[in-house]
């Protein structure tokens, strides 16, 4: 009996563009019609098409716009507590209000965000959720603002969710919260418990996000008339890893410190072993605070004194806030509010001394 030939597989969008010498992105803008691409880059790809016979599947025509309209999530690590709920909101109100929701984790690589929202513009997504903290410099903000003029001219939207805005007159949708105000808060609060000598773990220097809370930490202290020692601000980044490194480094360094302030619950999370570690007690020996108040920060031991962050509801807010605009409504900024959680890592300067209160480091409150 003669047996029919397998059939090949069918072709991808990544084949047309291997073959064809560009990027996945450039072929689906070729195909979208909607952006401007040289003609010997559209003849390339055109050929590409016929000769590998490709056929966009029901999931990119969807996303075209000939089904379910689309909103475009884009964040830097997918696998981050605060991120994962941000996702979570931004999802579940995009399916309330009958949108598919793309998401897409760039781990940093901006080549690769360019790609996916040049990519979501020619696919007519409603509307680009860039998620995330940044540096807040010049090539940032041409660059994002160049961004939100190419979405708005294919009618879409970019939002800015705990990014950087960009100033007057750029179409974009901010929705944040109020990142100082809650590290101002937090500080505040281990000040009165009378901690002089408050150990910061940090971000990136020029994190925006991490900025932010540097800033509250430090508006807190002036706040009380107290000198804040440059020695005590350490920079890492907002993972457990760092707030590891950092502590230990601190130690080692024998520096003099009564309480830490841990940029992220992730970063307190590695300050809180090295602590165990070194045979420290928390609060006993040194009291620890961190900030975004993630499901598991309550089951530490002890229970972690921290901000709360409305992040799914930041996520929701976005895609309510840009699905709802009308096209001549003014660009929206939303500023959410943050409170401190007090728990169980946070206690008052005893009179007991420990190796971090020795040499008169604090007073008494």
């Amino acid at each position: 009996m003669t047996r029919k030939p397998a059939e090949t597989a069918r072709s991808t969008i990544r084949d047309v563009a291997a073959r064809a010498g560009v990027s996945a992105a450039t072929v689906s803008r070729v195909l979208g019609g909607v952006y401007p691409v040289s003609a010997e880059t559209r003849r390339r790809v055109l050929r590409a098409v016929g000769e590998l016979d490709y056929v966009a599947d029901a999931r990119a025509k969807a996303v075209a716009g000939a089904g379910t309209p689309t909103l475009a999530f884009v964040l830097e690590d997918i696998t981050g507590p605060s991120f994962a709920h941000k996702a979570h909101g931004v999802e579940r109100e995009a399916h309330r209000l009958g949108h598919l929701c793309l998401v897409c984790s760039t781990e940093g690589d901006l080549r690769h965000e360019l790609d996916f929202v040049e990519t979501m513009r020619a696919q007519r997504a409603s509307a680009v959720i860039l998620v995330g903290g940044a540096a807040d410099t010049p090539e940032y903000r041409k660059r994002t603002r160049r961004i939100a003029d190419s979405l708005a001219s294919a009618g879409s939207r970019l939002v800015l969710c705990g990014r950087p805005p960009l100033g007057p007159g750029a179409p974009v949708t901010v929705v944040e919260y109020d990142n100082e105000g809650g590290a101002f808060a937090l500080v505040s609060h281990v000040l009165t418990q009378g901690h002089q000598r408050v150990l910061f773990l940090g971000g990136k220097p020029n994190h925006a996000t991490a900025l932010g809370r540097e800033c509250g930490y430090t508006q807190a202290h002036r706040a009380r008339g107290i000198e804040v020692d440059p020695a005590l601000i350490l920079h890492g980044d907002f993972t457990r890893d760092s707030g590891h490194r950092l502590l230990r480094a601190a130690l080692k360094q024998q520096l003099r410190f009564t309480a830490v302030v841990a940029a992220t619950d992730m970063v307190a999370i590695g300050a809180l072993a090295a602590l165990h570690e070194a045979g420290l007690n928390v609060p006993g020996d040194v009291s620890l605070t961190g900030y975004d108040d993630i499901p598991f920060a309550r089951e530490l031991r002890p229970a972690l004194t921290t901000v709360h962050v409305p992040y799914e509801e930041l996520g929701r807010l976005a895609v309510r806030t840009v699905l709802g605009r009308t096209p001549d409504a003014p660009n929206e900024h939303l500023l959410l509010g943050t409170h401190v959680v007090v728990r169980d890592s946070v206690a008052g300067v005893g009179a007991g001394s420990s190796a971090m209160r020795s040499g008169g480091a604090t007073q008494q409150a």
